[in-house]
């Protein structure tokens, strides 16, 4: 779902880049606006649900700075404000045309949508590293069988977390510095800061995505980790593709 909103964002991109100058039209503009900002916002709530199912695995409730019942409604609840600020002032500055009060106040709301982000990010990072610290050093039962990998689970979310964290920062940065700001003027910015580090998102979390975690939930055994060849059997020749 989220690698095809950041498809979009940058197909609608590439078409209003192709338009000859003066007669760029709005809705690749809005496309490219509204879906590469809002994309990593619905990263974060998958990644956040990750650490509930990690605690619920190892039975480590005990250890866990809120409780496992509250830390996905807390912090998706907060993600969801990002997004509708994001959104909301995405919009905004889409629609502004030629009004600068109008396009001020939406870059300012987008502002906040991305430092609460930030903030929201750095603080569900100190949650699952304390999380992290304590089961370390106090390990649960369940967290010593040699299948449930959850130090690899963790990892997993440091590395989208931290890529998520220097992407945002980035953004907060470029709407800091406004519409005529060093960052803005010089695109390629845009793809270090922010295409690269979501692309390495979406390749790291297919490599390394903890969807086992579900299988071990349900005592099932789980597949190896990570991608893998599949042999298929061609029914008509008979021989192996």
């Amino acid at each position: 779902m989220v690698p095809v909103v950041e498809f979009i964002g940058f197909a609608g991109r590439a078409s209003s880049g192709s338009q000859s100058a003066g007669c760029w039209t709005l809705t690749p503009y809005l496309i490219q606006s509204m879906f590469i900002l809002l994309a990593p916002a619905l990263f974060a709530a998958s990644i956040y649900m990750i650490l509930g199912r990690i605690i619920l695995l190892v039975e480590g409730e005990a250890l866990a700075l809120i409780k496992r019942r509250w830390l996905t409604k807390l912090f998706v609840s907060g993600d969801v404000v990002c997004f509708l600020l994001l959104a909301g002032g995405g919009g905004i500055v889409a629609t502004a045309k030629d009004d600068k009060t109008m396009a001020d106040t939406g870059n300012n709301v987008i502002i906040a949508g991305l430092v609460i982000q930030l903030l929201w990010f750095a603080l569900f990072v100190l949650v699952a590293a304390l999380f992290h610290k304590r089961l370390a050093s106090t390990p649960t039962p369940r967290s010593s069988l040699p299948n449930i990998r959850w130090q690899s689970y963790l990892s997993t979310l440091y590395v989208a977390s931290t890529l998520i964290i220097i992407r945002s920062t980035f953004r907060v940065a470029e709407y800091v510095q406004g519409n005529d700001g060093y960052l803005l003027s010089n695109e390629v910015f845009l793809y270090i800061f922010d295409a690269l580090p979501m692309l390495i998102v979406v390749v790291w979390l297919h490599w390394r995505h903890p969807g086992e975690i579900g299988l071990l939930l349900r005592d099932e055994k789980p597949d190896t980790n990570g991608l893998r060849l599949l042999r298929l059997r061609s029914t008509s020749k008979g021989s192996t593709v």
